[in-house]
């Protein structure tokens, strides 16, 4: 509670006191003895003492006088009458009954010393009723979040103690809390109403710290409070709150409000550790039942249902090697600065976003995880048709995440292992193979389905035969030195020819050669392996060799 001129007349000190004017509602927050000139002695709310000295006699330096004080904004003013100043004047009387000053008439006998030191002692008094008070409510908004309870809890404390319309949002302007706010004041805030808010200057007279954090919008004819809720310098929330129109923010509401923005902090720092660690649960699950031949059993189906899995269904498991692949600007040869850099946890972030909503507009469950440059995603299969189901739940992600992530691409292993149910990790070794092989074969942001690899896996099983090793050793060595001393293409020139059947008009386009150059590489190839790009069998060879080193290349 304030301390009001009310309370401060009922001093013992003040027994003789004369009531000139009935203004005694008023705060007092200081008490001073002061004469003229005021000049900016006096401040707001303040208990002033004067005999009148400088005035007597002269009623328009005494009107002067009292007009100063009242433009300092005090709240009482109370004049030592029987030497200076024998009966306040009408007319002064008139004048602070016009301003609501409180004006009082002090018999002469009475020391100011006595009267200073009995406010004053009033004052600490209620001050100190007061941050107890403030102490308590500090403690039970605490109390209310170490004990599990939510945000509004927190505005219920706020409003019963200040009796301030208040709501709390997150970060994203997400109502999360609201006690007695008004809507429509809430949504013009977030631009959903036409009706525009302006930032004004806070127009809070105190000097408590917190007022210097306070932004006041103006909204028509209201304004409307706001304070950012922040936690290791990190935004989390806001805390809104519209006082009645001429309610004062008092240096008690301010230290609530100062306590209900300490645990918002708290509620928000608690509510990301939960968050933080229920993803680390997922994230841990995921690995090892993509990792390791778990064994399925009810306990293991138990715990996935803890965390919101169910993996009684069928899933597709794709794999994806996550890239920033920069654009080169033609015109200067250096990287465009269009690319939008990210953080790996921002990047995550988004494509964990993408996954779950290219679920939801597929109706299907997934389930995520990342790790070391790769996202392992778990989706809801839809047999036989898993393909078409696949490539519709990658396009939506794709589309999108191009859009908010400029430059990434992602190449895709598909698989979806025959067994069908409760076969993680099995469709994890297959979709990470078919991710080796596609990486190898295509090019970035391509996706490769398991079951399309079977020529590239028979071959990778025939290049751990030591016999076939050494053949594709002896077949390739000097073509691979040469590559690797002239930073030559040969070999990737040998791929694109036999890929368009040794057609020499469409290899030196593709490859973007004039044809001669074209002929010449072809002319190196056969003299340093050795064998004729004309003999069938030959072709054969070199082939087979080129595959299997390139095979031998992504396992290793």
């Amino acid at each position: 509670m304030e301390v009001t001129v009310d309370d401060v007349l009922g001093l013992p000190v003040f027994k003789q006191a004369k009531v000139q004017t009935p203004c005694l509602s008023r705060q007092v927050e200081w008490i001073s003895v002061i004469e003229t000139p005021v000049e900016n002695f006096v401040r707001n709310n303040e208990f002033v003492l004067s005999t009148g000295v400088g005035c007597a006699g002269d009623i328009l330096a005494l009107e002067e006088y009292v007009m100063d004080v009242i433009k300092a904004d005090a709240s009482a003013l109370a004049f030592a009458t029987g030497r200076y100043i024998y009966k306040i004047p009408d007319r002064i009387i008139q004048l602070a009954e016009e301003h609501s000053l409180a004006l009082i008439e002090i018999p002469w006998e009475v020391r100011f010393g006595d009267i200073v030191q009995e406010v004053l002692h009033l004052i600490s008094r209620e001050r100190q009723t007061e941050q107890q008070k403030a102490e308590e409510i500090r403690q039970e908004l605490i109390n209310c979040v170490l004990n599990g309870k939510g945000l509004q809890e927190i505005t219920t404390i706020l409003y019963t103690n200040t009796n301030i319309p208040t709501a709390i949002s997150d970060h994203n302007k997400q109502i999360r809390a609201n006690q007695h706010f008004d809507r429509y004041f809430i949504d013009v805030l977030n631009g959903r109403e036409e009706e525009q808010s302006v930032l004004v200057t806070t127009d809070v007279a105190s000097d408590h710290p917190l007022v210097h954090y306070i932004e006041t919008y103006r909204i028509g004819e209201h304004d409307c409070h706001q304070l950012t809720i922040l936690s290791n310098y990190k935004k989390q929330g806001y805390l809104l709150f519209k006082p009645e129109e001429g309610q004062k923010l008092s240096w008690v509401v301010l230290n609530i409000l100062e306590h209900a923005l300490t645990a918002c902090a708290l509620y928000f720092v608690k509510e990301n550790a939960i968050e933080m660690t229920e993803i680390r649960l997922k994230d841990n699950f995921l690995l090892e039942l993509a990792k390791k031949d778990v064994q399925m059993d009810k306990a293991l189906l138990s715990k996935a249902q803890l965390l919101g899995y169910d993996l009684e269904k069928p899933f597709i498991c794709l794999v994806g090697h996550i890239r920033f692949v920069q654009p080169v600007d033609d015109h200067i040869g250096s990287p465009t600065h269009s690319v939008q850099s990210s953080s790996m946890h921002s990047r995550n972030y988004y494509i964990q976003k993408e996954v779950t909503h290219a679920g939801d507009v597929l109706e299907r469950l997934t389930m995520t995880t990342f790790e070391e440059g790769e996202v392992i995603v778990y989706l809801e299969a839809d047999q036989p048709n898993f393909e078409e189901t696949t490539n519709q739940f990658l396009d939506l992600i794709e589309r999108r995440l191009h859009e908010l992530l400029a430059g990434i691409t992602i190449n895709w292993g598909i698989s979806c292992h025959k067994g069908g149910y409760r076969t993680f990790h099995q469709s994890y070794e297959e979709a990470v193979t078919a991710l080796k092989i596609g990486r190898q074969q295509h090019e970035e942001g391509e996706r490769t389905f398991f079951s399309d690899t079977r020529m590239n896996r028979l071959l990778m099983a025939l290049s751990h035969e030591k016999e076939i090793g050494n053949i594709v050793h002896d077949t390739l060595k000097q073509l691979i030195d040469y590559d690797q001393k002239r930073q030559t293409e040969l070999i990737h020139t040998f791929m694109i020819y036999n890929k368009y059947n040794s057609n020499v008009s469409q290899t030196a386009r593709a490859l973007n050669l004039h044809r001669q150059s074209l002929l010449h590489r072809l002319r190196n190839i056969e003299h340093l392996t050795g064998l004729s790009l004309l003999d069938a069998d030959d072709l054969f060879l070199l082939e087979l060799s080129v595959r299997l080193w390139l095979l031998k290349k992504v396992e290793t």
